[in-house]
């Protein structure tokens, strides 16, 4: 089996909308994405001969998703007033809704859908919110 694996980080504010507990306020994060990559066989002919996959390909990938959550306000759907989200607008704030609570855990999820999507060989990603704290999505094969 080979594995590869790049990461890439990005930073931006989150809150957990209904939790008990500090988290419940809008704080950040230094997230890193780090991605995995498997496969049994390597590419047998052409530019990509004796590879899993291009190495390009899939840090261009995660650094995309990266790039797409960078410098924002992620917050879960219908967890913010319309008039919040207003104001927030208004002062010309990055807002990102998403339709999961943006725990580490649904964003590890979310970061591997989307690979998968993009047809790369993603077989886990671990998505850190602390230097020391991480969560990792793989699915059951």
């Amino acid at each position: 089996m080979y594995r590869l694996k790049t990461s890439a980080a990005f930073d931006s504010a989150h809150f957990l909308a209904g939790y008990e507990g500090k988290c419940a306020n809008i704080h950040g994060h230094r997230w890193i994405i780090e991605a995995e990559f498997s496969g049994s066989e390597l590419i047998r002919e052409g530019t990509e001969r004796g590879m899993l996959t291009d190495f390009g390909d899939i840090k261009n990938a995660v650094r995309q998703l990266a790039d797409s959550f960078d410098h924002s306000l992620i917050y879960e759907e219908n967890s913010l007033k319309a008039a919040t989200i207003t104001a927030l607008e208004d002062e010309k704030f990055r807002l990102i809704p998403v339709p999961f609570r943006p725990t580490a855990e649904n964003f590890a999820e979310y970061f591997y859908r989307r690979l998968r999507a993009a047809e790369l060989p993603v077989s886990s990603v671990a998505v850190y919110e602390t230097p020391e704290n991480c969560a990792v999505y793989e699915e059951d094969i």
